[in-house]
């Protein structure tokens, strides 16, 4: 048989159940296979299984983040104890917003909890340094505790530095009502559900109003807080999101003709890939409209688990922060509707293996407008 020199997820498997199969992908598939399984040259160290294979299964795909799902998926079934490690897997940084406790805080972790429970979960972050540089500078912009005992509140309690330098309410030895702390709590959940959009609106409409006052000095201070604010919000690239609302449609090249491949990142889990024709057979049918068509149907088979969905969202971020990765992604908005005429032209771009341009983002709305 005449193996496809193109990019493939293939499988090798011996004559007994018990011998353990080789799972790999590859860019091209028949380079792979003359490798594996030529006639063993004498002296060498490559790895030859030409001996021990009896049979040989493969798909194609049509671009790297497929072959990546699709060993993910095949690595699963046939190593259920050391996929993750097969596939060298890291756990995505998140910020994590513990609503669990009676004094709620905040701070950076790799473990992610129930997305239906009560505590939140924000991100993913590049890395964990670029998450906790976030969370800390994000922080000190309000007085929510960072300590991270849990607190039995006393009077006598000395407090902390925060504490002593007025970056914190004190709720250890109440320092302030557990109303107010509440209230300040609120605020920074609106911060990180908003991406900070919330703090930024506050201090402009501030701003807007001293200048109409002819406080000048005043609205100057405010102009550079709403700076400083924003400088903190770069850390926040457009993958960010409250990971209970994450609903992304990442668009892929496909093998077959006249096709992209969709893959939808939503309801806790990850489905796809599934081929969408760039020609419709009825004219009639607009592609925003065959789109909208398609991503109703586009839900997770089955039920994921939590540490399922911690895995596809480390294979995400992977391919997101690639320097040179093909394909384009498109977010949900506050809303949470995806951008149609936006990814209607990224799917033209994507089937005429065009870049992808830059494109202004809509400005985050926030709660009650």
């Amino acid at each position: 048989m005449q193996f496809p020199a193109a990019p493939a997820v293939f499988e090798l498997r011996g004559a007994s159940d018990q011998a353990e199969a080789y799972v790999s992908k590859t860019a091209n598939l028949r380079r792979r296979l003359q490798r594996l399984l030529a006639p063993q040259e004498s002296q060498s160290k490559r790895l030859n299984l030409r001996e021990r294979v009896a049979l040989i299964e493969y798909s194609r795909t049509g671009s790297d983040f497929e072959s990546t799902w699709l060993l993910y998926c095949a690595l699963r079934r046939a190593f259920p104890e050391s996929y993750q490690k097969r596939l060298r897997l890291r756990a995505t940084p998140v910020v994590r917003l513990n609503l669990e406790n009676e004094y709620p805080r905040a701070y950076v972790t790799t473990r992610i909890g129930k997305l239906s429970g009560r505590s939140l979960y924000y991100g993913p972050f590049r890395s964990r340094a670029g998450a906790e540089k976030f969370l800390n500078d994000s922080l000190d912009l309000f007085k929510m505790r960072r300590c991270t005992f849990d607190l039995n509140p006393d009077p006598s309690f000395p407090g902390c530095v925060y504490s002593e330098m007025k970056m914190c309410l004190a709720p250890c030895f109440k320092g302030c009502t557990d109303e107010a702390y509440a209230a300040e709590v609120e605020r920074v959940r609106t911060y990180l559900d908003t991406a900070g959009q919330s703090q930024v609106a506050q201090l402009e409409a501030e701003r807007e109003r001293l200048s109409e006052d002819l406080d000048f000095e005043g609205a100057a201070i405010h102009h550079a807080k709403a700076a400083k604010v924003k400088a903190i919000l770069a850390a926040c690239d457009p993958i960010y999101s409250r990971l209970d609302r994450l609903d992304a449609l990442m668009i892929q090249p496909s093998l077959q003709p006249g096709s992209v491949e969709l893959f939808r990142f939503g309801s806790g889990g990850v489905s796809g890939p599934r081929a969408f024709a760039i020609e419709a057979e009825d004219e009639s049918q607009s592609m925003e409209g065959r789109l909208r068509a398609t991503l109703e149907q586009m839900v997770p088979e089955g039920k994921h688990s939590i540490q399922e969905f911690a895995e596809e969202l480390a294979m995400l971020k992977r391919w997101y922060y690639r320097t040179h990765r093909v394909g384009e992604i498109f977010f949900a908005g506050p809303e949470g509707e995806l951008p149609m005429r936006r990814i209607v032209r990224g799917v033209g771009r994507v089937y005429r293996g065009e870049k992808e341009t830059t494109e202004p983002l809509p400005a985050p709305e926030m709660p009650g407008e």
